[in-house]
């Protein structure tokens, strides 16, 4: 199974309260930005190059 269709089928079965809970933090230079089940699904599901990068490392944190 593809990374994202993993990350969805995840998505799909979490209550809809933990959605807007963070999972993953992306690193700027001006600070770190918490990103949500939410925003991660809208990256993804845009095809961005940050919903790839998310994709990722969820895997390699074996949450997907």
């Amino acid at each position: 199974m593809a990374n994202k269709e993993r990350f969805l089928k995840t998505y799909a079965n979490l209550p809809i309260s933990e959605r807007s809970m963070p999972i993953y933090i992306e690193s700027y230079p001006w600070g770190d930005e918490p990103m949500s089940w939410r925003v991660c699904y809208l990256e993804i599901e845009h095809h961005t190059s940050l919903g790839d990068k998310i994709l990722e490392q969820l895997e390699k944190l074996k949450i997907i």
